[in-house]
C-alpha cells in the first residue's frame, strides 16, 4: 500500500455522514457474505463489530455496517464474487467511486456499492499480508498466520479472533467500542486476554483496557 494518498475522489463533509449512514441501511449481514463467498480460495473474517458478535454467539447490538478482511493481494479473486456491484474505495474523508489501481494501491478500505440504488452493501478491508501471513495495519511486526487469526461459528461463518478486533478498536475505544470490550471479556480465554495484553503494551501503551486484563491474583 501506497503512503501517499490518491488525488481526486469527493471530498466527505461531516455534515454529508448521515446521508451516508442511510446509505448503508439495508446493508448484508454474515450469513449473506458467507453464501456469496462459499467456496472461495481466499482467507477471509468478518471484522469488527459483528465479528465480536459472532464470537459470542448472538447480536448484542445494532451494526451500522458489515466488514471484512481480505489479503490485499487476493482482493481481484474477491471482487469476481461480486460482478455486477462497484466498489467505491474510501479515505482521507473522500470516497472514490469505482475506483482504479492506482487508488486501491494508495488505501485499504472499500466500499461494496449497488450501482442500482446507491446503498452500500459490504465495507472490505484489504489487508497487508505475506502470502497466508496476515499483517497487522497498525504495526507491522505482529504478524500471524491466517489460519491463528481466524475463528468460525458453528455454521462455519469466519470471524477474527476477539484479541485482534479489540486491539483494532482500543484505538478510538468510543462508548460502542467500550460495550465491545466489557461484553466480550468475561468470555476471553486466559491465553486471549494475555494475547490482547502484549498487543495493546505494544500497539497502545497504559492502554485503559490493560488494568482489566491483569491476571487476577
Amino acid at each position: 500500500m501506497s503512503d501517499e494518498s490518491p488525488g481526486g475522489g469527493i471530498s466527505v463533509a461531516p455534515g454529508d455522514l448521515p446521508a451516508i449512514e442511510a446509505r448503508w441501511a439495508g446493508c448484508w449481514t454474515p450469513p449473506e457474505v458467507a453464501r456469496r463467498l462459499a467456496g472461495i480460495d481466499v482467507p477471509w473474517f468478518v471484522a469488527a463489530g459483528w465479528a465480536l458478535d459472532l464470537f459470542r454467539g448472538e447480536q448484542t447490538r445494532e451494526h451500522g455496517d458489515l466488514e471484512i478482511g481480505v489479503p490485499a493481494g487476493r482482493f481481484p479473486q474477491v471482487r469476481e464474487r461480486f460482478a455486477g456491484f462497484a466498489f467505491d474505495a474510501v479515505g482521507e474523508s473522500r470516497i472514490w467511486e469505482s475506483a482504479g489501481p492506482d487508488v486501491l494501491r494508495a488505501t485499504h478500505q472499500t466500499w461494496l456499492r449497488d450501482p442500482a440504488t446507491g446503498r452500500y452493501l459490504l465495507d472490505v478491508f484489504r489487508e497487508p499480508h505475506d502470502g497466508g501471513t496476515w499483517i497487522c495495519r497498525r504495526d507491522e511486526a505482529i504478524r500471524r498466520p491466517y489460519a491463528e487469526i481466524i475463528r468460525r461459528t458453528a455454521d462455519g461463518i469466519p470471524y477474527l479472533a476477539p484479541e485482534f478486533v479489540l486491539l483494532f478498536k482500543a484505538k478510538h475505544a468510543r462508548p460502542k467500542d467500550e460495550a465491545d470490550f466489557e461484553g466480550a471479556l468475561p468470555r476471553l480465554t486466559a491465553r486471549q486476554r494475555a494475547t490482547l495484553a502484549v498487543l495493546l503494551a505494544r500497539v497502545h501503551p497504559g492502554h485503559a483496557w490493560l488494568d482489566a486484563l491483569r491476571p487476577v491474583p
